[in-house]
């Protein structure tokens, strides 16, 4: 009997699909819970892609402004990357430093690829947008892996991202690019 090879295809795509399928599943539950977005399966936050908005403590806060914007909620510990449609594009948990800026709108004024926090950790895509009384405000990830939880350093203004979040930051936050700081 010979197979057809649309057929023959159909049936190596649909394999491969539920291959990726299993893999993210079981990545996702690899995932530390304080690192997970909720809402929004790991592989699709790999991807940047679209995370619906709801309402409630996971949806877009109100307020946040229109088009492209990185959208950070000091109450909730969490940042909105926005695209100019409107669409969320990726949300995610954040560990403040210890000088918070003051709500209101900013723009990414410096970026670095690499440094050293004022705290001596290691650093990678730095984003700054704001300065409060002589401390940088900016997004930054540690170069060995996810935010670090509790108390910041006294007088550090990084906002700490896990490595995936700060590369997605880095992405979307280009020079002079909205930044949205809501309460």
């Amino acid at each position: 009997m010979a197979v057809r090879s649309g057929v023959l295809v159909a049936g190596l795509t649909g394999a491969a699909l539920t291959t990726v399928v299993v893999l993210g599943l079981q990545a996702h539950a690899k995932v530390p819970p304080a690192l997970r977005s909720p809402g929004a399966p790991a592989a699709s936050r790999a991807a940047a892609a679209p995370v619906p908005e709801r309402p409630g403590p996971q949806g877009l806060p109100a307020r946040s402004g229109a088009g492209a914007r990185v959208v950070y909620s000091l109450g909730q510990d969490r940042v909105w990357l926005v695209d100019a449609r409107g669409r969320v594009r990726r949300v995610f948990r954040v560990v403040p430093g210890a000088v918070d800026p003051a709500p209101g709108r900013y723009a990414v004024t410096s970026r670095s690829l690499r440094g050293t926090g004022a705290d001596g950790a290691a650093i990678e895509h730095v984003v700054r947008f704001a300065k409060v009384r002589g401390v940088v405000v900016g997004f930054s990830a540690f170069r060995g892996g996810g935010p670090v939880a509790g108390s910041p350093a006294p007088g550090t203004g990084g906002i700490r991202e896990a490595r995936p979040d700060g590369a997605a930051m880095w992405d979307f936050a280009t020079l002079g690019a909205r930044v949205v700081v809501v309460r």
